[in-house]
């Protein structure tokens, strides 16, 4: 008798103060795709606050039309412009609200983690993290949308499938010494 796997839905934002990216995986078992990518555009809103209030709109048709059981959202980094910062970080903090009225949990990845997940390279450049997505989940990278801010959407989605599908150990190992002592049957 074969056993039905769960389906699971995974919304990926990268947030933005000006195009926000998103991407929408369908997960059954440790298989995952694609099943849309886009963004956010608040070029034309010109008042930060009605920005927000777009973004949260916004999120929320995501949500009630995907139905996602996950959010995956990018976290803020650190750069030298400090206003820049704490207007990425109400756009993030908006997004986690609109998840939080549904109840969907959320998890939170550095930029530097996602990139290494998809990539392999924590510095690599965003059309890198592109290409390595079409790969992984066969999509055509001529139908994609031009703004790479979607597809960094979809890449924060991915690193959510990869660290909840990645085998993991309740026994925590100091080096190979402390393996071998801790499991002297496993090793000849």
């Amino acid at each position: 008798m074969e056993r039905i796997q769960a389906e699971r839905i995974i919304l990926g934002i990268d947030p933005g103060t000006t195009v926000m990216g998103y991407g929408v995986l369908r997960v059954i078992g440790n298989k995952a795709e694609c099943i849309t990518l886009g963004i956010i555009d608040l070029r034309k809103i010109k008042d930060h606050y009605l920005s927000l209030k777009k973004i949260f709109e916004e999120v929320i048709k995501l949500i009630d039309t995907y139905k996602p059981d996950e959010l995956a959202i990018e976290a803020p980094f650190f750069g030298k412009n400090v206003q820049s910062m704490l207007k990425l970080g109400r756009a993030q903090g908006v997004a986690m609200t609109a998840a939080l009225t549904r109840e969907i949990p959320i998890a939170e990845y550095a930029p530097l983690k996602i990139k290494m997940a998809i990539t392999g390279n924590g510095n690599a450049a965003k059309e890198q993290v592109s290409d390595m997505l079409c790969r992984l989940l066969k999509l055509d990278a001529t139908k994609l949308p031009k703004e790479l801010d979607a597809t960094d959407g979809l890449a924060a989605a991915y690193c959510h499938f990869l660290q909840a599908n990645r085998p993991t150990s309740d026994k925590k190992y100091h080096g190979w010494k402390d393996f071998v002592s801790k499991n002297p049957d496993k090793v000849n």
